[in-house]
């Protein structure tokens, strides 16, 4: 029983961000807010010219917090190889880069 507990507090440092109530509206707002960046497309445009496949990873499981706000990483990837990370929050309304 202690070495539970104590590997949830070990283990509790990094919480996953509240999920709204929406569905998996939350989950393609994310998605989305980062897809449509202008500087998003300009860059898919050039990738999918090569025939490469661009990929939008939501990492749930890795969230991040700045100044009291909790934010989803959305990976923006071309044949396995990482473009940027942005950070998104759960509602969709703000964006980090």
């Amino acid at each position: 029983m202690i070495r539970f507990f104590v590997l949830f507090l070990v283990s509790g440092g990094v919480l996953a961000c509240n999920y709204p109530e929406e569905g998996n509206m939350p989950l393609r707002r994310a998605v989305g807010k980062v897809k449509f960046l202008p500087e998003t497309e300009a860059w898919a445009s050039r990738v999918h010219k090569t025939g490469a496949v661009v990929q939008y990873a939501l990492l749930l499981d890795q969230p991040k917090r700045d100044k009291g706000r909790c934010y989803w990483p959305v990976e923006v990837r071309a044949e396995g190889k990482l473009w940027r990370r942005f950070y998104v929050s759960p509602d969709g309304k703000t964006l980090l880069k």
